[in-house]
C-alpha cells in the first residue's frame, strides 16, 4: 500500500503533523517495498483552498490512503472523490508508528471530516470581523 502522512519534518522519526492540509511535508510509504519519499507540501501557504490544492497534489501522486491529525471538509471530499482512504487522529506519533499502527489496523480508517470551516475560511457568518457580529 502507498500511504501519504502528513509530517512535521523531512525524516522518518518525524511526528506526524496535527494539519493535513498546512503540513511542512508529506512521507509518502511504499509499506511493500520500505520505501518513503519526502515530498514538501507546496500548497500549504495558500491563502485559500489549501486543503483542495494539497489533496489534489497527494492524490497526484497515486496514494491509496492519507493519515494526518486532522483533515476538514473539502480536503475529506478531494480525498474520498478519489478513492483514498483517510486516517486521522495521529498526531503525536511519529511516521514509522502510524506506518505499524496502519499494518496492524490499530487506526481505523476514517469517514468524514474532523474540522470545520473557520473564521473567514469560506462559511464564515458573512458579516467580517471574524464572525463577530457588526454593529
Amino acid at each position: 500500500m502507498k500511504i501519504a502522512i502528513a509530517s512535521s519534518g523531512n525524516k522518518s522519526d518525524s511526528q506526524v503533523d496535527a494539519r493535513f492540509g498546512r503540513c511542512p511535508f508529506f512521507a509518502i510509504v511504499d509499506t511493500a517495498s520500505a520505501e518513503i519519499e519526502f515530498l514538501p507540501n507546496t500548497a500549504r501557504e495558500g491563502f485559500r483552498g489549501v486543503g483542495i490544492s494539497t489533496a489534489q497534489m497527494v492524490a497526484d501522486k497515486k496514494v491509496e490512503a492519507v493519515a494526518a491529525g486532522n483533515f476538514g471538509p473539502n480536503a475529506v471530499n478531494v480525498l474520498t472523490g478519489a478513492g483514498i482512504k483517510i486516517y486521522s487522529g495521529v498526531s503525536g506519533l511519529t511516521i514509522k508508528e502510524v506506518i505499524e499502527k496502519i499494518g496492524k489496523e490499530e487506526i481505523k480508517e476514517t469517514k468524514g471530516a474532523d474540522v470545520s470551516f473557520g473564521p473567514g475560511m469560506g462559511r464564515g457568518m458573512g458579516k467580517g470581523g471574524g464572525g463577530r457580529w457588526q454593529k
